[in-house]
């Protein structure tokens, strides 16, 4: 952890604020996907939407933006429209600006997988605990998965540097 951001950790009950400066300056860098978890709001099983091994990475720029990009398990090569159809249910990548109000990491989304998510904000609660990230979504309606019911997802990121 920078000093800097120690220091803000220990100071910010005393001025509003630094607790998000202080998550901001954590969040910035490269975070690998560790696990993916869906639950589903109306039932409470978690669906299997990404497979038992999802990759991915997610990019937090020192000047405010973010590239999200994970994926599914064992996709491979499509060579049919039906293949790459079915390749789009197990991706989520979006890029856009960022700001962290709170606990939450805010992107304003300029570019996505799916278009209906170009131009909206996407909220994420994060916990920055050392060096793993651990990330929910709110509850909605994903276009991949759980057929138009409410779902969210419950995602850990371990910093790219730093050995499992």
């Amino acid at each position: 952890m920078h000093a800097t951001t120690q220091k803000i950790m220990d100071d910010y009950d005393a001025q509003p604020g630094l607790k998000e400066d202080a998550l901001r300056e954590n969040l910035i860098g490269t975070w690998e996907l560790v696990s993916y978890k869906v639950e589903e709001k109306e039932s409470g099983d978690f669906i299997n939407a990404m497979g038992p091994a999802p990759r991915g990475r997610v990019v937090f720029t020192p000047d405010g933006w973010v590239a999200f990009n994970l994926e599914g398990s064992n996709r491979h090569a499509a060579t049919t429209d039906t293949d790459r159809a079915q390749l789009m249910k197990t991706l989520v990548a979006y890029i856009g600006r960022y700001r962290v109000e709170g606990d939450q990491w805010i992107t304003s989304v300029q570019t996505a997988w799916a278009p209906e998510w170009v131009g909206t904000e996407q909220r994420r609660t994060v916990t920055v605990n050392g060096q793993y990230a651990d990330v929910v979504t709110p509850w909605r309606k994903m276009p991949n998965w759980a057929a138009g019911r409410l779902s969210r997802s419950i995602i850990r990121f371990r910093r790219a540097n730093c050995a499992a």
